[in-house]
C-alpha cells in the first residue's frame, strides 16, 4: 500500500502544470475535505464540526480572507450506512463577497477494508459587489469613468445561483482517496445595472472545478509517531494547483507539519488537542513569489470536534433460562 501511495504522488507530481489559484485555498485541507467532495460526508464514522479562518495577504487593503464552517455525520437508514453535511463559505476578496451554503449526502458502501462514499450535494451562492471600494486612478486620462463604464455597478449589487457538486470519497482506518467536481452545471450570477444606459445585463459565470485528495497514514518504529503525507490537486481545466503536504502526530494528540505549494508557498504547520475531540491548529505560510515583496504572510487557525454519536446497531438476541 505504501508503495502504491508513492508512486501516486510522483505520477500527479510529474504530469500535472502547476500554477495560480482559481476558488479559495486552504493550507490545512485535510480538515476540509466536504468542502469540495460530497462524498465524504459521514466518512469519519463520527459527528465533526469544523471551523477554519485564513486570512491571505495579510498587509495588504481588501486581500482575501475565508470563513469556511462545516458540520458533518453519519447515520444508518434502512440497515444501509449513510452520511449528511452542511457547509457555509464565506469568500472576501476586495469589492467581493462569496457566500455559499451547501448541503451534501452520500451513501455509503463497503468496499475492500474501508467505505466507498458516493456524494452529491447542493449549494446555493451569493455574490455581492460593493461599489464604495472602486480604486480610481488619478492624473491618467486613458481609463473610462465608473459613471460611464456599463460594466460598473453604481450601487451595491448582489446576485445568487445555484449549483451542484459530485463525489466519491475512500476512507479506510489509514488511506483516503477523493474525486470530486464542484460547480457541476456552471451557473452564472446575474446583474442588472439599472442605472447603466438600456439596464445592462452583467453576468459572472462560475466555473466548474475538479479536486483530487489522497492521505495514508505510516506508523513509525515509535508506535507514539505516525507520519501522514497528503495531496490536494485542484483545476478548472485552464489553472492547476497542488499542495503536497507531510504531518508527523504524536499520540495523535499534538501534531507539527510542513506543505508546499509551487508557485506559491512554503506552509508550517502545528496542532493539539486542547479536550477530549477538540483540536486547534495553526498555519502560517512562507511565500516563495515576488509578491511578497507587498505582503507580510497568510495565516490560518483551525478548530475541529469530533464525537461518537448513536447509530441503529442489529438487534442483539439474548437466551433467558426461563424459556429454555
Amino acid at each position: 500500500m505504501q508503495k502504491a501511495v508513492t508512486l501516486l504522488f510522483i505520477f500527479f507530481i510529474s504530469v500535472i502544470k502547476l500554477n495560480a489559484q482559481q476558488e479559495y485555498q486552504v493550507s490545512q485541507f485535510m480538515y476540509d475535505h466536504i468542502s469540495i467532495n460530497p462524498g465524504a460526508s459521514g466518512s469519519q464514522d463520527m459527528a465533526c464540526v469544523n471551523g477554519i479562518l485564513r486570512q491571505q495577504w495579510t498587509g495588504i487593503e481588501g486581500a482575501p480572507q475565508n470563513i469556511i464552517i462545516h458540520a458533518t455525520a453519519p447515520f444508518r437508514l434502512f440497515k444501509k450506512d449513510h452520511g449528511f453535511g452542511v457547509t457555509f463559505v464565506n469568500d472576501k476578496l476586495a469589492i467581493n463577497q462569496d457566500n455559499n451554503l451547501g448541503l451534501s449526502y452520500a451513501y455509503r458502501a463497503d468496499v475492500g477494508d474501508g467505505k466507498l462514499g458516493i456524494g452529491a450535494g447542493l449549494h446555493i451562492n451569493f455574490r455581492q459587489f460593493d461599489n464604495t471600494n472602486w480604486y480610481i486612478p488619478t492624473g491618467n486620462d486613458y481609463h473610462t469613468p465608473p459613471d460611464q463604464d456599463d460594466a460598473i455597478p453604481k450601487s451595491l449589487e448582489q446576485a445568487n445561483a445555484f449549483d451542484f457538486s459530485f463525489g466519491l470519497f475512500y476512507r479506510t482506518d489509514d488511506l483516503y482517496f477523493g474525486i470530486s467536481a464542484t460547480h457541476i452545471n456552471q451557473n452564472s450570477y446575474k446583474f442588472v445595472n439599472e442605472n447603466s444606459t438600456g439596464d445592462a445585463e452583467l453576468q459572472n459565470q462560475i466555473f466548474r472545478h475538479y479536486y483530487i485528495t489522497s492521505g495514508y497514514t505510516m506508523q513509525l518504529a515509535n508506535p507514539s509517531f505516525e507520519l501522514t503525507p497528503s495531496l490536494l490537486i485542484q483545476s478548472d481545466g485552464k489553472i492547476h494547483k497542488i499542495d503536497i503536504n507531510a504531518i508527523l502526530s504524536y499520540n495523535k494528540k499534538f501534531w507539527g507539519g510542513v506543505s508546499f505549494r509551487p508557485g506559491g508557498a512554503l506552509i508550517g504547520m502545528i496542532g493539539f488537542e486542547i479536550l477530549n475531540g477538540a483540536k486547534i491548529g495553526f498555519a502560517y505560510d512562507f511565500p516563495v513569489t515576488d509578491i511578497t515583496n507587498y505582503y507580510d504572510t497568510s495565516y490560518e487557525v483551525l478548530l475541529n470536534y469530533c464525537f461518537k454519536i448513536g447509530v441503529d446497531k442489529t438487534p442483539q438476541k439474548y437466551k433467558s433460562i426461563r424459556f429454555l
